[in-house]
């Protein structure tokens, strides 16, 4: 059954011209980008300094996967940008709401 699982989510890399495997890689190996970019980003407003490009950093990071299926895929189906786009949509919201926590939390700490 396994063997069958792996067959089947191989074969959808060449349905849509995507290798799962390099999908996997820049999802996984994005992850502590995207963590570095947020402590960075949370020692650049306790710092009261500008933002912007942790913000963006981490963005990227947050994307990158699915910016490889955008550029590589061919034939996505609707339903699969559909659910990318509540995914990211969802996980913006809910990383902006952490990082404004930890920035609070910093900020009480540092006593500000």
């Amino acid at each position: 059954m396994l063997d069958a699982a792996m067959d089947w989510f191989l074969s959808l890399g060449a349905n849509y011209g995507v290798n799962p495997w390099i999908f996997g890689a820049i999802y996984v190996g994005a992850i502590p980008f995207f963590f570095a970019s947020i402590a960075w980003l949370v020692k650049r407003a306790r710092a009261h300094r500008s933002t912007v490009v942790p913000a963006m950093c981490a963005g990227f990071c947050f994307v990158s996967a699915y910016l490889y299926l955008a550029i590589a895929g061919r034939n996505i189906p609707l339903w699969v940008w559909i659910f990318l786009a509540v995914l990211v949509l969802y996980g913006a919201v809910s990383t902006v709401r952490d990082t404004r926590r930890k920035i609070a939390r910093a900020r009480e700490e540092a006593g500000e």
